[in-house]
């Protein structure tokens, strides 16, 4: 009998090892929705009927998270869709708000534990590049400011900055259970002075994360939205990332390292080639850039 319960113990002491080690890799999915008009008016922009018309009333975009005991990559698994069946064509305005802001759009991202650095692999003008990162919080606040009008409207030869904004972090006692994890909330208060229509008005934007260090690692689906643990939620007024399930398998070390075969850019060089791409766009759309639309910094 006594020997029959050692054997017991045994059996019962390699399964536990096997889960352990099971639940240190597999793949987290998530959902992406935007709500461009929503967002617009979380930075103090008033839309006309005509507008809201051009706009999806909600964009949607699932992505996976593969995750070992050591790294993790992040991208999207299946195109956009929007709730006013514009398919493709309405997708694309979810994907360039993503784009611009960080967290998605056409994009994969290469996560390290250790030091918890990020790389960035994307396509731009046929070129296929990496740029080396870490997880943050942006200075630039929850969502990318956006200007309508103001200055000198024949002036198309530079983007306008916006002046940064006030952040501030706020800890609270909430907590929620997501995919069976205690997630803890931690909300960015960001206060921008921005200029609409010539008028100077300040606008307050508020985003909430959830983060768990039940994982035991460091992540969040938007990179440049972070504060600790592993981020399951992260929701704003007219945008929101959910993990919505999650899977422990094994997952496959080169499905957590960055691509080889890609270009090396750094931020600065990056901004400098967007700073020249929108230049051009501004220089070359009708009319020469003197007609008044908003644009984001």
């Amino acid at each position: 009998m006594k020997k029959i319960f050692i054997a017991l113990l045994g059996v019962m002491s390699i399964a536990g090892v096997a889960n352990a080690q099971k639940k240190t890799s597999g793949a987290i999915q998530f959902e992406n929705t935007i709500d461009p008009a929503a967002m617009a008016s979380a930075s103090g922009i008033q839309l006309t009927d005509q507008m809201k018309a051009r706009m999806p009333s909600s964009s949607k975009t699932n992505f996976e998270l593969l995750f070992t005991a050591t790294n993790a990559s992040y991208m999207p698994v299946e195109e956009t869709e929007d709730s006013n069946g514009a398919g493709g064509g309405g997708g694309g305005m979810g994907r360039m708000m993503m784009r611009f802001g960080g967290g998605g759009g056409n994009r994969e991202y290469y996560y390290t534990f250790a030091d918890k650095s990020l790389t960035e692999v994307f396509d731009l003008n046929d070129t296929t590049y990496y740029m080396p990162s870490k997880l943050t919080l942006s200075t630039s606040g929850p969502i990318g400011s956006m200007r309508m009008g103001g200055g000198n409207p024949n002036d198309t030869t530079k983007a306008k900055p916006a002046p940064a904004p006030t952040i501030e972090v706020v800890k609270t006692d909430s907590t929620k259970q997501i995919l069976g994890f205690t997630c803890h909330q931690a909300i960015v208060r960001s206060t921008r002075a921005i200029k609409i229509l010539d008028m100077d008005k300040n606008v307050v934007e508020e985003t909430k994360i959830w983060y768990t260090k039940d994982l035991g690692f460091d992540f969040s689906p938007n990179p440049n939205m972070w504060t600790e643990g592993a981020v399951l939620a992260i929701e704003g007024r007219g945008n929101s990332s959910i993990a919505k399930s999650i899977e422990y398998r094994n997952v496959s070390s080169k499905d957590v390292t960055a691509p080889k075969k890609a270009k090396l850019i750094t931020a600065e060089e990056y901004k400098t080639k967007m700073e020249n791409m929108m230049k051009r766009f501004r220089q070359n759309r009708p009319g020469g850039g003197q007609g008044r639309a908003f644009g984001m910094n």
